[in-house]
């Protein structure tokens, strides 16, 4: 048995060191963040081969430590199950593979789109955005705010749409919202801004239900990055129950571990289609792709904040 320690700066550095001695089937058996970079534990034999010397061993000895599969994966905490499949191949291929993406429905003609999520999870300033994207585009939008729980919402709305020049119409119950669609144009795009709700009250997801169902629309949920994974999970499932299909993830500009936006995509089966990645109303949002979300999965810490974060625990 051959067994080495390699260590580089990055870990692509140190897989290529391994790749330079042992070939390109070596195991990897242990990776580590270390002050300097990366530290990882090589074998020349196969994992079968590591494995015959404790066949004998009583069951309990008998399974070593599965090796991480993406150490990047791990570090934004992409739940296990999911990291081993989207590390099969090509970063971009699996996570084509295993989620699905698509833009919003924002054409001439499509349904209503209605903005949910917790509070504080960007829905308001996400709706002003698309608003903004719209009357840039040559269009007219109608925008709608059904949240008439949060003091100052729709305060908060119609100062974006007085610089747009666009009205703001407010219906915060299914009845009026029915009233209010009629202000709609022909083929006119349609943005609902809802009250923050609670994935975890059913009277909550009732009435963001029902006010999808009575305008004809299409939900969107807007979630924070950045969030637990398990937590993540937890919220589009529950969004998931009152019929969103849609996950608009945002701060990213703000969150460095994604796994929480994989994680919710997977549990609610919801499309992702876009991202706050800005403060801006005119250029806040960035169409989510494989490529994109590879990228961003790809990236850790730059080593020296790493190393910083070793120093100051000494």
């Amino acid at each position: 048995m051959r067994i080495k320690i390699y260590r580089a700066n990055t870990l692509a550095n140190a897989m290529a060191l391994v790749r330079a001695e042992m070939g390109a089937d070596a195991f990897i058996l242990s990776t580590r963040s270390t002050a300097e970079g990366v530290e990882l534990t090589a074998s020349a034999e196969s994992a079968e081969e590591l494995l015959t010397p404790y066949a004998a061993m009583p069951p309990m000895f008998a399974t070593p430590a599965t090796p991480a599969a993406n150490p990047a994966l791990a570090w934004h905490g992409v739940p296990a199950a999911m990291a081993a499949r989207l590390a099969a191949g090509r970063l971009p291929d699996t996570l084509r593979s295993e989620l699905q993406f698509a833009p919003l429905p924002l054409s001439a003609g499509d349904s209503p789109l209605l903005i949910a999520g917790v509070p504080g999870a960007g829905k308001t300033l996400t709706t002003a955005r698309l608003a903004t994207r719209l009357v840039l585009a040559g269009a007219r939008p109608l925008v709608i705010t059904a949240d008439g729980r949060r003091a100052g919402a729709a305060e908060e709305l119609a100062a974006y749409t007085r610089l747009l020049g666009i009205n703001l119409v407010v219906a915060s119950h299914p009845a009026t919202l029915t009233r209010a669609l009629q202000h709609r144009s022909a083929g006119a795009p349609v943005l609902i801004d809802t009250t923050g709700a609670n994935p975890f009250d059913q009277a909550d997801l009732d009435c963001i239900e029902a006010l999808a169902v009575t305008a004809g629309a299409t939900a969107v949920l807007v979630l924070p990055a950045g969030q637990d994974s398990h937590e993540a999970e937890d919220q589009a499932a529950a969004f998931a129950t009152c019929g969103i299909r849609l996950l608009l993830p945002t701060r990213l500009d703000l969150a460095r571990r994604l796994g929480g936006i994989v994680a919710a995509a997977a549990a609610g089966r919801m499309t992702l289609t876009e991202a706050g990645t800005g403060p801006g109303a005119s250029d806040g949002l960035t169409r989510l792709t494989p490529e994109f979300l590879a990228a961003r999965l790809s990236r850790t810490p730059p080593q020296t904040h790493q190393a910083d974060h070793v120093r100051s625990q000494r």
